[in-house]
């Protein structure tokens, strides 16, 4: 079983990425395979990072070669995803909508279609855009056709939307107990779909 986490955050070591790292260690102490994207450098591998529909239907022939490719080769194989963006102005960061703005190709085959998925965002306040922000992973999500997972666990409760988190993140102790509970529930519904 393979659960990929996607930061969608320019820093590769903020508070994003410490909630998807929880998620993926609660996962891995289960015995799952984990990794995680950088979205900032896999738009770098490519010449132009913003999708600017060069072909219709996409050829993919903008991210041939590159990083980006093989990071979308990676999600197809994935059992589940994490996404996680910080709060942009209510939604997900530029560098995380780019990523999906480029992954038509992706749609079209149906690639990501069934696949698992959850989110995590993180906000300056304790009401800082984070639900919204939520919205546009979980519109992400529907618009590939997965399916999407909250942040409850049998033994805990049915869960909300995602796991939202006002920064620091390493000291919100209740999205981290929510991150935890969300990785438990990642690796039950793939193990009950048969992953």
């Amino acid at each position: 079983m393979l659960i990929v986490g996607i930061n969608g955050s320019p820093k590769k070591e903020g508070n994003t990425k410490y909630l998807i790292n929880t998620v993926l260690e609660e996962a891995k102490s289960q015995g799952v395979e984990t990794m995680v994207l950088e979205v900032g450098e896999l738009l770098n591998s490519v010449k132009n990072p913003f999708c600017v529909v060069c072909s219709n239907p996409c050829s993919s022939i903008c991210y041939k070669g590159t990083k980006l490719e093989e990071a979308y080769e990676i999600l197809k194989k994935a059992d589940a995803i994490v996404m996680g963006s910080p709060v942009y102005f209510g939604s997900v960061s530029a560098q995380l909508k780019a990523f999906f703005d480029k992954t038509r190709k992706l749609r079209s085959e149906k690639a990501l279609y069934n696949k698992f998925a959850c989110g995590v965002t993180v906000g300056g306040a304790r009401f800082g855009g984070q639900e919204t922000t939520m919205k546009a992973l979980h519109d992400i999500m529907l618009v590939h056709g997965m399916t999407i997972v909250g942040d409850g666990y049998v033994g805990d409760d049915c869960g909300h939307h995602g796991v939202c988190a006002q920064q620091p993140a390493d000291k919100d102790e209740f999205a981290i107990k929510r991150a935890k509970i969300l990785g438990r529930r990642l690796v039950d519904v793939c193990k009950k779909a048969g992953a």
